[in-house]
């Protein structure tokens, strides 16, 4: 990519109060290795109040705050890559709705 189209920034913006540094890191850690090719950057913002949100390029896809406490981290990394790779496939653990993570030929019959 040139300077021209740079790549996106995830913010991930933690409670230093509540001590959410090491939960943000380990997200941080899990986006980058994913996606090491598609991210430029994975910033953490440290700010207070119990907030912990995650933004790409400004965007909240998730706010803890709505009532859904923290994402699992394969749901984080759904929503990331919908965002910056839609086309890459996560492996195992993406199962769309709907899908079967396992074709019908392969299910053993009982």
């Amino acid at each position: 990519m040139s300077a021209d189209d740079p790549q996106p920034r995830v913010t991930i913006t933690y409670c230093t109060q509540c001590r959410w540094l090491l939960r943000a890191a380990w997200y941080a850690q899990e986006l980058l290795t994913t996606f090491h090719r598609e991210l430029g950057e994975v910033a953490l913002r440290p700010a207070t109040g119990g907030v912990f949100t995650v933004e790409v390029d400004g965007e909240t896809i998730w706010d803890r705050s709505d009532g859904r406490g923290f994402p699992e981290v394969t749901t984080l990394k759904q929503l990331v890559r919908d965002r910056v790779a839609p086309d890459r496939p996560l492996g195992h653990s993406d199962v769309r709705p709907g899908a079967r993570a396992v074709p019908d030929d392969d299910v053993p019959t009982v």
